[in-house]
């Protein structure tokens, strides 16, 4: 019954926000033709009615059949939406301030009267006001959300061995394969990584968003990822299927299997709480792989002590943990034989603004690490802004990215 009555007042207050805003489109063709004004009455209701009518088909098709359809009508929705909420928001400043004045007039005992009507000004600030999120959101979908970016980084080491002195290390982070809807971009952005021809290729988590069968169509994609020195990868908090409902424990069993299984076929050394000696001309250092650990509600799969336990010779450690919180939760604090940690999750937020060395977004807010390069003494932190996205099909000022570091011998 609850939900009966969350569904009214969403629509209730859809409706209210459609015809608050409908009065700028009244206002502007206030001297139209009947016959304008009624294809301009046609054209708004039936925008804002399809937009209403993909919400709810959304829930009714199978996400399997129509994936693309469904991200559609998802964003088709909510973009609509958040136009008129912008645009009201110029019209309710406006009515706060109309209707001060008509207050302080009704007090006054001045008999001059100033019009309380909306000026046409207002009216197209609030037009503009509105397009501007809309052509945002849009660009973001339409560009952003494929404008792959190789971000480079230089990171001196006293302790590297010196076989490894000038190693290049790629890394992937979040792709969520469940939200990709053009595979050919997709292919675009493996063949950026490949033709940086690194040494060494680490993905630091979440290839799907809540289920292994999301990255079928995409296994032959990311199985050509390639480097000399191998592919490894660890499991982000989406790769664990935690945000959905399971017919049973042994079907979400199952599923991760299926997952673990997939990283194998595309020639991904996957790994579980666990570590591996890289070697070149005798000397090696330990990659290790942390299953999810993350602060807060986040789920902790991962056992530092299990994946750093056989290391503790090495005279060089890396480690790969897909939240960046884990950083300064346990990996400084108690493992400061850790030189590098890679780590991705946050994405940025798919929403912020980079100009040269500035940067900034509302991920900034929950995370202290959340893009880059990070240091503390001895310690480095890399965050990937991700390869993919989620829930919003696009990225707007943080782009998708493909990570190469160059670690050297020596002090920077």
């Amino acid at each position: 019954m609850s939900r009966v009555y969350f569904l009214l007042a969403f629509l209730v207050i859809y409706f209210l926000v459609d015809f608050y805003v409908f009065q700028i489109v009244r206002q502007l063709t206030s001297d139209a033709s009947i016959l304008t004004k009624r294809a301009w009455l046609l054209v708004y209701w039936s925008f804002s009615l399809i937009a209403l009518l993909g919400l709810i088909f959304y829930n009714q098709l199978d996400p399997h059949i129509f994936k693309g359809l469904r991200l559609f009508l998802l964003s088709f929705f909510f973009t609509n939406l958040i136009a008129k909420l912008f645009a009201s928001l110029v019209l309710l400043g406006d009515d706060i301030r109309r209707g001060v004045t008509w207050i302080a007039q009704f007090l006054s005992t001045d008999d001059g009267k100033v019009s309380q009507s909306r000026s046409d000004f207002v009216a197209k600030a609030a037009l503009i006001t509105g397009a501007i999120p809309l052509a945002t959101i849009s660009f973001g979908i339409i560009s952003g959300a494929h404008d792959y970016r190789i971000r480079r980084r230089t990171i001196y080491f006293s302790n590297l061995p010196s076989a490894f002195d000038g190693i290049r290390i790629g890394q992937l982070s979040d792709i969520h394969t469940g939200s990709f809807f053009n595979k050919v971009a997709v292919q675009g952005g493996v063949e950026m990584l490949n033709q940086e021809k690194a040494d060494l290729v680490c993905f630091t988590g979440d290839l799907v968003n809540n289920e292994s069968s999301e990255a079928k169509d995409y296994l032959d994609v990311f199985k050509k990822v390639k480097s000399d020195l191998g592919v490894f990868s660890v499991m982000g908090n989406h790769d664990y299927g935690d945000y959905r409902a399971w017919s049973s424990p042994q079907a979400k069993k199952n599923d991760i299997q299926n997952l673990h299984d997939m990283h194998a076929y595309m020639g991904w050394d996957l790994l579980l709480n666990e570590n591996r000696t890289i070697k070149v001309d005798g000397e090696g250092f330990a990659l290790l792989g942390n299953e999810n650990w993350g602060a807060g509600r986040f789920s902790k799969y991962g056992d530092l002590s299990k994946t750093h336990k056989g290391s503790e010779e090495m005279p060089f450690k890396v480690l790969m943990s897909h939240d960046p919180s884990h950083w300064d939760a346990e990996v400084r604090t108690q493992y400061p034989d850790i030189d590098l940690m890679l780590a991705g999750h946050t994405h940025g937020m798919q929403f912020g603004v980079e100009i040269g060395n500035f940067r900034w977004s509302p991920a900034k807010l929950m995370y202290k690490q959340w893009a880059d390069l990070y240091q503390e003494g001895s310690q480095y932190l890399y965050v990937n802004r991700g390869f993919g996205y989620i829930g919003y099909p696009g990225r707007i000022g943080i782009l998708p990215e493909i990570t190469i570091l160059e670690l050297r011998k020596g002090n920077s």
